[in-house]
C-alpha cells in the first residue's frame, strides 16, 4: 500500500514497546511510513520525534467511546505486538481478543496481519520438543486467551494472518528475573526445567523479514533454536552480576511457560536465516557489559 505523497510501504503497529519500537526503526530505515498506536500523548510525542506517525486510542474501547481509533490507515502490514498493561483497567480477554477483533474491522483495507504469540501455549511439562505441529495445551489464562485470539483472527475476513508464538524476549534492560537474581530472592521454577529465549532484536529481524516473505505458513514458532536449563541461564546471570547463587523456591516445579524445547527450524529454514544471537548466555554477558 503506496502513502499518498511517495512510494512508501505503509506498515501499521499496535502495541509499539519493547518489541514493537525495534520493529518501528527497522521498517523506518527500509524507507517505510510507519503507524504506531498508543494510550497517551506523551508517548505519541516521543513516536513524532523518532518520525513513527503516532495514533492515539485504546484497543480496549468500543466505537463512539472517546478513547476509540477514530480512523486506521490502510497500509501493506499491521503488527499485533501488544503487551498487557496491568494498569490499564482492561482484562487478558478484551486486550487480545476484543481488541485485536476491534482493530481488525477498522481496517479499510486487507494488509498481512502479523500477531504475536507466545509459545507458553504449548503448556507441556515433559521436556519435550515441540514445533508447529504439537498441539496448543495451554494450562495458564493468558495462554488461552492467545490461542482464542490465534483462531479469532483465522477466522476474521482479515485473517488469517500470520502468528509468531515467540519464546522468551530478552535484550538490553529485560534480562529475565534479574531484580530477583541480584536480591537473592527464590526463583518459582524448577531449576532443570527447559528455558526456550530469543533476542529482542532477532524477534524484530523475524517480524521485518516475515512480512516481505511471499508465501509465508501461518504458524510459526520463533526462538534461538538453543533452549537452555533455568539453572544455567540464573547461575550465569548470578556469575555476571556478582551476586550469590540462585535460589529455588521448594514449592515450585512448574514454570510459567511448561517445560518443553522449541524448534523453530521452520521459521529460520523459511526465512533462509539464524539467530543473529544464538547464544542468550553469551548475549547475556554482553548486555551487562553494556550497561556498566
Amino acid at each position: 500500500m503506496m502513502t499518498e505523497n511517495s512510494n512508501e510501504t505503509a506498515r501499521l503497529i499496535i502495541g509499539c514497546g519493547f518489541l514493537g519500537e525495534r520493529v518501528a526503526q527497522r521498517w523506518l530505515g527500509s524507507g517505510s511510513t510507519v503507524f504506531a498506536t498508543t494510550r497517551n500523548t506523551t508517548k505519541a510525542k516521543q513516536f513524532a520525534k523518532a518520525n513513527i506517525q503516532p495514533i492515539i486510542g485504546d484497543v480496549t474501547t468500543s466505537s463512539g467511546s472517546p478513547n476509540c481509533f477514530r480512523k486506521l490507515p490502510a497500509v501493506d502490514t499491521v503488527l499485533w505486538s501488544v503487551g498487557f498493561d496491568r494498569n490499564a483497567h482492561a482484562d487478558y480477554y478484551d486486550v487480545h481478543v476484543t481488541g485485536l477483533l476491534r482493530v481488525l474491522d477498522q481496517l479499510p483495507n486487507n494488509p498481512r496481519v502479523i500477531f504475536i504469540s507466545s509459545t507458553g501455549i504449548w503448556g507441556t511439562e515433559t521436556a519435550e520438543e515441540v514445533d508447529e505441529s504439537t498441539p496448543a495445551c495451554p494450562t495458564r489464562e493468558a495462554g488461552r486467551t492467545l490461542l482464542t485470539a490465534e483462531t479469532s483472527l483465522s477466522r476474521h475476513p482479515k485473517g488469517p494472518g500470520i502468528v509468531l508464538r515467540l519464546a522468551g524476549l530478552y535484550g538490553p534492560d529485560r534480562l529475565p528475573r534479574l531484580q530477583d537474581v541480584r536480591e537473592n530472592n527464590p526463583i518459582p521454577a524448577d531449576p532443570y526445567s527447559w528455558l526456550n529465549l530469543i533476542h529482542v532484536d532477532d524477534a524484530a529481524a523475524v517480524i521485518c523479514d516475515i512480512a516481505e516473505l511471499s508465501a509465508p505458513e501461518r504458524l510459526y514458532a520463533v526462538s534461538d533454536m538453543k533452549p537452555l536449563r533455568r539453572y544455567d541461564w540464573y547461575s550465569a546471570l548470578a556469575e555476571f552480576t556478582n551476586s550469590p547463587p540462585p535460589q529455588w523456591a521448594a514449592e515450585a516445579t512448574k514454570g510459567r511457560g511448561g517445560n518443553k524445547r522449541i524448534n523453530a527450524r521452520r521459521i529460520w529454514e523459511d526465512l533462509n536465516s539464524q539467530p543473529y544471537y544464538p547464544n542468550a548466555i553469551e548475549a547475556m554477558r554482553l548486555i551487562l557489559q553494556e550497561s556498566s
